[in-house]
């Protein structure tokens, strides 16, 4: 019998590629709630109109130049109610949505609690719906053909141009919001590799680094993707796949996760008092019959493995044991054992903004992360097609608002000095957990006033439980790919139909970028071809 070949021993040793994390900016907003700020004494209300205080203005700027040219020659109503019938003007104010559909909670006070409530609607829009805008002085009804082509959901902050009707109502022509926020780390002056950021035209350098990004490893659902997770720590720590496989996996300099880690805790109903239950004992204070903690040390094992390789980020998510309320904050360290006590292992707030140095090349990229909630919510309030969540995070960057519809529908913390989910300066990297689809998109605006280009890098990140997919992002060119983790008859895995190309296969599988299709159906299906 012919003897195994050697294996093959490389040039030169790998290393990993490194990054390091900087100070946030003077401007950037703090998701912690600390112990001042830990109350529920104030009134949601607040929230709205610093809401309106900190955006009217920006507002009323691009107003001003999206409409100075009109003729007619629009003016500025600066109370919504003050609007003078058949007058061409614009007003500014808050955006409410009064639609049957959505959840109302005067009416689960008044319901009948003897009878079992009905599910919720998996969405809230009909042809029942009536815009409204508002403002300290009061609220106006708006209407006219324009809405059905715009998109808007309760609590944005929007310039409206028309003019009031005999009935009381604003006749809307034209909406205008505050556009991309200021991008700091922009200057006229850049590398010419840095301007060109898109991945088509851009070759990936040996020296660039790269983030991997990974949501939804729903570990502990009752459908597990173990194979998957064990693939992709594998892979992350280079004992996974050929030479040129760990040569890739060497620039990736860190791993963000991106909520819904754990997947709901599931009530057997095995936990129900008996003849003996006074003298049952409970561990720790819980019922071990109805609870277990496989999933949180299944999760902390598969933490310890890969933070031996490189720094982690984890988000809390929908489905993790955290807050329910955004932001939602940081996972306690000493859940994940024996992890907790790596400096390079951080648990961070859901939303967060994360700012990373390369090592080699010294440029600072400015992430803004959230595990999905906002843009899940905002997407219950418009018809799909022809809107997609990555169009709808897309609006976000020109609303300046991450989570609009927050108190309304989203849960939020009663603020009462600031709204920290304005976005105060444009990202260079926008990253969205816990989608059904590989999304990605560059957003580009040229700034004319100050002969500026910002630009955004939107990936939204889908489930790795459904899909098996981590993303990759380079941090120099923006470019973005990702590896899709899949074995043949592995228990949550896709479909083979859904494959790339129809094969089966144990190991990774290295994807280039692939722009979006326009639109996706809101039927619920397992996320198609990429």
């Amino acid at each position: 019998m012919a003897s195994p070949a050697p294996l093959p021993i490389p040039d030169t040793q790998l290393a990993r590629a490194t990054t390091t994390v900087i100070a946030p900016s003077p401007q950037t907003p703090s998701f912690i709630i600390d112990s001042k700020n830990k109350t529920y004494k104030f009134q949601y209300s607040n929230i709205y109109f610093l809401r309106l205080r900190a955006l009217r203005e920006f507002v009323q700027k691009a107003a001003i130049k999206r409409w100075m040219k009109l003729p007619g020659n629009p003016s500025f109503v600066p109370r919504v109610l003050e609007v003078e019938p058949s007058q061409l003007c614009y007003i500014i104010g808050t955006v409410y949505l009064d639609m049957p559909l959505k959840p109302n909670v005067m009416e689960d006070i008044a319901r009948d609690h003897s009878i079992p409530a009905p599910p919720p609607p998996p969405y809230y829009y009909s042809t029942d719906d009536q815009v409204m805008m508002e403002d300290e002085s009061g609220r106006i009804q708006l209407v006219g053909e324009r809405l059905k082509s715009e998109k808007l959901v309760t609590g944005l902050i929007i310039g409206a141009l028309g003019m009031e009707t005999p009935d009381g109502k604003f006749e809307v022509a034209d909406f205008c919001y505050a556009g991309l926020p200021p991008q700091p780390s922009t200057t006229k002056e850049e590398p010419e590799d840095r301007m060109e950021v898109d991945s088509s035209n851009t070759k990936d350098l040996p020296t660039d680094e790269w983030i991997g990004v990974v949501s939804g490893l729903n570990i502990g659902a009752p459908s597990p993707s173990d194979g998957q997770i064990q693939l992709l720590v594998e892979y992350l720590t280079g004992e996974e796949g050929s030479a040129d496989d760990q040569v890739c996996v060497s620039q990736i300099s860190r791993l963000i996760i991106a909520g819904n880690s754990m997947a709901p805790m599931l009530v057997t109903g095995k936990g129900e008092a008996d003849a003996e239950g006074d003298k049952k004992s409970r561990k720790f204070g819980y019922d071990g019959t109805t609870f277990s903690s496989h999933p949180v040390l299944s999760l902390s094992g598969h933490l310890l493995d890969m933070g031996r390789a490189m720094p982690i980020h984890i988000l809390p998510g929908e489905t993790d044991p955290s807050g329910t309320i955004l932001p939602q904050q940081p996972f306690p360290r000493a859940m994940f054992g024996a992890i907790s006590s790596f400096s390079s292992f951080t648990c961070e707030t859901n939303p967060t903004y994360l700012h990373l140095s390369s090592d080699s090349t010294h440029i600072t990229r400015t992430f803004l992360l959230h595990s999905g909630q906002p843009v899940n919510d905002m997407f219950k309030y418009l018809p799909s097609p022809p809107h997609t969540p990555l169009s709808t995070v897309e609006s976000t960057l020109k609303w300046r608002h991450i989570a609009p519809t927050a108190p309304d529908t989203l849960w939020c913390h009663p603020y009462f000095t600031s709204d920290p989910f304005i976005i105060p300066e444009t990202p260079d990297i926008y990253i969205v957990g816990g989608q059904k689809k590989f999304m990605t998109k560059l957003v580009e605006n040229d700034d004319n006033d100050h002969g500026l280009r910002k630009r955004c890098r939107i990936v939204l990140v889908p489930e790795f439980s459904e899909t098996g997919i981590l993303v990759l992002i380079n941090l120099r060119s923006l470019g973005v790919k990702i590896v899709r983790f899949r074995g043949e008859n592995m228990t949550g895995s896709m479909p083979d139909t859904n494959y790339l190309d129809g094969t089966k296969t144990s190991s990774s599988e290295l994807i280039p970028l692939v722009e979006p299709e326009s639109s996706i159906p809101r039927s619920g299906s397992s996320p198609t071809c990429l």
